[in-house]
């Protein structure tokens, strides 16, 4: 199961699974080695709580920056995607028929299957 914790988990993705064993596994899907195990999800969650901010605490005693989770960047650059040309040439055809750009047609496909809200893009 995953479950996304942004609060307790700084933006970090958390994934708890059960184990071979029957404990519950928890860890941060962009930090691996950040994990910790439960009899129960919520148990796994508090205990991988815990040792999330066992982790912050070294690395300041350390000197060196706490991660960033990825979803905290605010990072909105290029993504490119290679495609062959036949897809190519039927997404370009219907960006021209919605009149709008290539790239905002792909964004806009992109957002829907993400639910992600694409009122700033704007048309051609």
């Amino acid at each position: 199961m995953e479950k996304n914790n942004r609060d307790d988990f700084d933006g970090f993705m958390v994934n708890i699974f059960l184990d071979e064993d029957g404990d519950y596994l928890a860890h941060l899907v962009e930090l691996p080695n950040v994990s910790a195990f439960g009899p129960t999800p919520a148990k796994a969650l508090r205990e991988l709580k815990t040792a999330w901010e066992l982790m912050k605490e070294c690395y300041q005693e350390d000197g060196e920056p706490v991660p960033k989770a990825p979803s905290r960047n605010g990072y909105g650059g290029p993504f490119n995607i290679p495609v062959d040309a036949e897809l190519y040439h039927v997404l370009a055809d219907e960006a021209t028929k919605a009149g709008v750009s290539l790239y905002t047609l792909v964004m806009q496909k992109l957002s829907k299957t993400t639910g992600h809200n694409t009122d700033n893009i704007t048309k051609m």
